[in-house]
């Protein structure tokens, strides 16, 4: 048999086969003098593509001359790395490595320009001895490893700015296993409870126990059909308590088609939810008002139609008349004061309402509030006691409001306490505050009604039944009131049948304050007596209202005239010459303020007292009416009283010559 080794390679087949390796090998090589200069001794054909040069430009120059370093480029240190690693192979005779060094090449553009075009090598240089154990040449073998390198830079890149965005953003940002049964990441400024630990269980840990079953079937649906997640849900907190948060999480694929894992989002919603949840609270309390205002239209509406069904019917004595004729008049103050309400809640609550402020001692308004609410407190037989502090309690205030907030509360009290109850009012005056409080033994309240019970609508819950009557709109009106003149209110029940009570805090003035005394309107109403007879135009389209307010004027002596329309009033006007025109500001052929106008400008009208008689009287109404030359602005249903003391104050100043518009 022959050798298997075959026969020795000689020393030319040796260099034969060395030239053959080092000119085919697809790794760029090339072989340097091992002096400082480093010449290139030979090349092979990767590194002459690798690099984009020709043999004859390389071979017998120095590998620095050949490839220098970037002289504008401070960051550019692959010369010296490179000199430093050939020395060491020098001195020590042994291969040194250099992995993904930067070595930008010079290039030559087309255009002429030189540039240096960014690289990456990872090189491996290699003693080469001669027969003595000299070295003959360091063998240089490099691969171009720009594009690895580049990668590994937009993957770090990426993760850097994935993980800013995980800082920066108040999201909790996650990562799950394939099945979701491995939560593998949770980060960011998370408001659930943080960690980096795998967890198996974390929707035991995170998800609300009766949202679990729903999370699971969303995660299941999600999994089947390899498609975006989203739910919202509630999670517990990192201070423990349980909010709702928004999940987003989108499938990460393989090559295969298969998913990787899940990346998602977790975004807390709990203030929307609430926000919501409040919406939906306000707007089932805003449905139940409404069908309360619906009932307690109708109530005084019902003995208003029998009483005017029985003067149609029957032949009315004067008891009978007088009796009618006080089911009406109660029933429309009562239907006046829920439309009072309702327009005093619109005003406040829009910020329309100026107050006349003034100091004053609050035991007068006090007393103002006892003396209004007194009927009812007698009606229902309730004892009331009165504590008030020896010095006057001064603030700076309106008093008709005031005395309206303390009247209100009273008012309640006493609906809100079974007959044959104990209501209490005390003042007291501390450092920097004077507090009035009203307290009762009534029905009380429980302590969610407690917490509501300022809020608009809230008084459907608080009531047993109907029989107090009402809209619920008292407390609202009380709280805005108090806060306009910068003080608190506040309320307290022990619960269900056990009473409350109600405190009113407003800023204490210092006692060297004066109090003015305040014109009473009902005594100069009073003073002003019976007016003597005016010739007086009602104009209104509504002929049961304008024919109504005619005939009661009419028994106070005064000559009247009716029209319902506006172009058939100027013309009666133009010719009768009334002292009053009395016009309403709906009218449909022409509104009552372009009437009023028109009147001001014709010579015989032009001194005629205007007032307008309208459903209007918000503050921008009024504004209108004075602008179109009114002089008085009543709202319906009209204040008999108060018309007659406007008609006296007119008669007396035109009678002395005396008017002043």
């Amino acid at each position: 048999m022959s050798d298997p080794s075959g026969p020795p390679i000689t020393p030319m087949q040796s260099t034969i086969l060395f030239e053959a390796v080092f000119n085919h090998s697809p790794i760029g090589s090339y072989l340097l003098s091992p002096t400082p200069e480093a010449t290139i001794l030979a090349v092979n054909e990767a590194f002459l593509q690798a690099s984009g040069r020709r043999r004859d430009e390389l071979v017998g120059i120095s590998l620095f001359e050949a490839f220098p370093g970037n002289p504008d480029d401070p960051a550019d240190s692959g010369e010296s790395v490179l000199r430093q690693s050939l020395a060491r192979v020098a001195a020590t005779g042994k291969p040194d490595t250099l992995p993904a060094e930067r070595y930008p090449i010079r290039v030559q553009l087309p255009s002429g320009e030189v540039v240096f075009e960014e690289r990456f090598w990872d090189a491996v240089s290699t003693p080469i001895f001669r027969e003595d154990g000299s070295i003959l040449c360091i063998s240089h073998a490099t691969s171009d490893v720009t594009e690895r390198v580049r990668s590994a830079m937009a993957i770090r890149a990426s993760e850097a700015r994935f993980r800013a965005l995980t800082h920066a953003s108040a999201d909790v940002i996650y990562r799950m296993s394939p099945d979701w049964t491995e939560l593998r990441q949770l980060d960011g400024r998370g408001f659930i409870k943080d960690t980096i630990d795998p967890r198996a269980h974390w929707l035991d840990e995170y998800v609300a126990t009766e949202d679990q079953p729903l999370v699971h079937a969303a995660i299941g649906e999600a999994i089947r059909n390899k498609r975006f997640f989203e739910l919202e849900h509630r999670v517990r907190r990192v201070d423990g308590s349980y909010g709702w948060t928004l999940s987003r999480a989108v499938p990460m694929f393989r090559e295969d088609g298969e998913i990787e894992e899940w990346i998602g989002t977790a975004s807390d919603i709990t203030e929307r939810r609430m926000a919501e949840e409040k919406l939906r609270e306000q707007d089932r309390r805003k449905d139940e008002f409404l069908a309360m205002l619906a009932h307690e239209l109708r109530n005084p509406l019902a003995p208003i139609g029998a009483a005017a069904d029985l003067l149609q019917r029957a032949k009315p004595d004067e008891p009978m008349l007088r009796t009618t004729s006080q089911i009406i008049g109660r029933q429309v103050r009562h239907m006046t004061e829920l439309i009072d309400d309702l327009l005093d809640v619109s005003r406040v609550t829009r910020g329309l309402i100026e107050l006349e402020t003034a100091p004053l001692d609050i035991a007068q308004a006090a007393f103002d509030a006892v003396e209004q609410v007194m009927p009812l407190i007698q009606a229902r037989r309730h004892q009331l006691s009165v504590h008030q502090p020896p010095a006057p309690a001064l603030v700076r205030g309106d008093r008709k409001r005031l005395v309206q907030v303390l009247a209100n509360l009273l008012n309640n009290a006493a609906k809100y306490t079974p007959e044959g109850g104990a209501l209490r009012l005390g003042i007291e005056v501390e450092e920097d505050q004077v507090c009035i409080e009203v307290a009762d033994n009534g029905i009380g309240m429980t302590p969610e009604l407690a917490e509501h019970a300022f809020e608009l609508f809230a008084q459907a819950e608080r009531s047993v039944d109907r029989a107090s009557g009402g809209l619920g709109l008292g407390l609202p009106l009380v709280r805005n009131l108090v806060e306009l003149h910068g003080g608190t209110v506040s309320c307290a029940s022990a619960g269900l049948g056990k009473g409350s009570c109600f405190t009113v805090c407003l800023p204490r003035l210092a006692q060297q304050q004066t109090i003015k005394s305040e014109d009473d309107a009902d005594n100069k109403a009073a003073a002003a007596g019976q007016p003597a007879a005016l010739r007086i135009l009602v104009v209104d389209d509504n002929e049961d209202a304008a024919d109504t307010l005619a005939m009661l004027l009419e028994l106070s002596g005064h000559e009247m005239l009716v029209e319902h329309g506006s172009r058939q009033a100027l013309a009666r006007a133009l010719e009768a010459r009334p002292n009053v025109c009395l016009l309403d500001l709906g009218l449909p052929d022409m509104d009552g303020a372009e009437l009023a106008r028109q009147l001001r400008a014709r010579p015989e009208t032009a001194d005629a007292m205007l007032v307008a008689v309208t459903g209007y009287g918000q503050e921008a109404d009024r504004a209108r009416t004075r602008e179109a030359g009114f002089d008085h602005h009543l709202v319906k249903p009209i204040d008999l009283d108060r018309l007659q003391a406007v008609l006296g104050d007119y008669a007396a100043s035109t009678a002395t010559g005396m008017r002043i518009r």
